[in-house]
C-alpha cells in the first residue's frame, strides 16, 4: 500500500498502521491480499455512512470482494448494550459466521463498538479499522481498547481486542465538522505533554498549517501520535502500568463529560481535564513543575476549552471520578505531569486538591 506505514508490535498480533491521503481506495486490494474474511460487514454511523459507506462498499466490491453495510444511528447514545445486539442479530440474518471479519468506518464510537462486536461475535471474529475523525485517527482505533457505554458510566464494559489493521485517510477530515476536528486536536496535544516536547514544540510552532488541515503536517502529526501509541501498547497491551499515561486528561475528562450528559465532546473534556490534572501535579508530585500556563495557552490556540463550566454539578463529577474504570479499590489513580514530555502515575492526590479543582478554586 503506498502510504506511511507503522506497525503496532504485538508478535504474533502485531498489525500495521497505514496513514496518508487516498487511503480509503486502496482497502479493497489490501484486504483481498491479507484474507482476513470471507465477506466483511461494514459498521458504519448514519452520518458517516452517507459519506463513505457506498464508496467503501463500492471499492470492496471493484475488488471481488462480498460486503454488507450496517449502520445504527449516530451520537454517543448509541455506544451501548442494546445497540450491539441490534447489530449481532443483523449479522446472524445475513449469515455471517467466524470466517468473516468486520470493518469499523467511522469515528471513536463507530470503532469502540465495532471492535467490542468482534471481540464478542461467534465468540470473536477479525476486524480492521477505518477511522473517519481526528480522536479516532490518532487515538482510539489504536490499541485494542473496545467497549460501550452504561448508566453508571463511560466505556465500563469492553474488551481488549486488536484489530488486523488500520487505514487511516486523511482526506477524510476535510468533512469532519470543525468542532469535532478541534476536539481530536486535545488528544494529539495530549501525547506531546506525557511523552514527547519537541512534539509539544512542533504542534506551537505548526498551529497555522495543522488548523487549516495542511497535508504533508497533517500526516506527519497523525504519523507521530500512532508512533508513540504503538510504542506504549507494544510495552503494555492491558493496561497494567505504562499504558495508564494514555489517561492523561481522562479521569476528569470523563468525569466532565458524564456530568454534563455528553453535551460536552469528548475532546473538549479531555482538554479540561488536562489542565485540571496540571493544576493537581505541582501538589501532589515531589519537585513535579507547573505546566498549567504553558498547557492552556497551546490549548486556546486551538480554540479549545480550560476550565470546568461552573453549571456542572461537583458532587455528580466526584460520583464518576469513583466509577471511572481506572480506579482501583476506591482509589483513583491520576495522570500528572511533571514537566512537559513527561507524567507520573499517582493515587497519592488531595481530595480537597480534587475538589478545589472540579470547583475551578485551584
Amino acid at each position: 500500500m503506498d502510504a506511511t506505514s507503522i506497525t503496532v508490535g504485538l508478535g504474533e498480533r502485531s498489525y500495521p498502521i497505514y496513514i496518508g491521503p487516498g487511503v480509503l481506495s486502496m482497502i479493497g486490494a489490501d484486504l483481498k491480499a491479507r484474507q482476513s474474511g470471507q465477506k466483511y460487514g461494514i459498521i458504519t454511523d448514519s452520518n458517516v455512512g452517507k459519506l463513505y459507506g457506498n464508496k467503501l462498499l463500492q471499492g470492496l466490491k471493484q475488488e471481488g470482494i462480498e460486503a454488507r453495510l450496517f449502520i445504527f444511528t449516530a451520537g454517543e447514545g448509541s455506544k451501548n448494550l442494546e445497540t450491539i445486539g441490534q447489530l449481532a442479530s443483523s449479522l446472524a440474518q445475513e449469515g455471517f459466521d467466524r470466517s468473516d471479519a468486520l470493518i469499523a468506518l467511522g469515528g471513536g464510537v463507530a470503532g469502540d463498538m465495532t471492535g467490542f462486536l468482534a471481540a464478542t461475535y461467534m465468540r470473536g471474529i477479525p476486524f480492521v479499522q477505518v477511522p473517519t475523525s481526528l480522536l479516532a485517527q490518532v487515538d482510539s482505533s489504536v490499541g485494542g481498547k473496545t467497549g460501550v457505554d452504561i448508566p453508571e458510566g463511560k466505556n465500563l464494559v469492553g474488551a481488549f481486542y486488536q484489530p488486523q489493521a488500520v487505514y487511516i485517510d486523511t482526506d477524510l477530515l476535510d468533512t469532519l465538522p470543525q468542532q469535532e476536528y478541534r476536539g481530536g486536536l486535545a488528544e494529539v496535544i495530549k501525547y506531546g505533554v506525557i511523552q514527547d516536547s519537541s512534539f509539544f514544540t512542533f504542534l506551537k510552532n505548526n498551529h497555522k498549517n495543522i488548523k487549516q488541515l495542511e497535508p504533508g503536517v497533517l500526516t506527519s502529526m497523525i504519523q507521530r501520535c500512532c508512533e508513540i501509541k504503538a510504542d506504549v501498547v507494544a510495552q503494555d497491551e492491558r493496561e497494567g502500568g505504562l499504558r495508564r499515561i494514555l489517561n492523561y486528561g481522562h479521569t476528569i475528562g470523563h468525569a466532565v463529560e458524564a456530568a454534563s450528559d455528553f453535551t460536552i465532546i469528548h475532546g473538549f473534556a479531555v482538554a479540561i481535564g488536562m489542565v485540571a490534572a496540571a493544576k493537581l501535579a505541582p501538589r501532589s508530585l515531589d519537585q513535579g513543575t507547573d505546566i498549567s500556563d504553558e498547557l492552556t495557552g497551546l490549548l486556546q490556540t486551538y480554540g479549545l476549552p480550560t476550565t470546568i463550566p461552573a453549571e456542572l454539578n461537583v458532587e455528580r463529577m466526584r460520583k464518576y471520578l469513583l466509577a471511572d474504570k481506572k480506579t482501583v479499590g476506591g482509589r483513583v489513580f491520576f495522570v500528572l505531569p511533571d514537566k512537559i514530555g513527561s507524567v507520573r502515575i499517582t493515587d497519592k492526590v488531595n481530595v480537597r486538591d480534587v475538589d478545589a479543582v472540579l470547583s475551578n478554586a485551584l
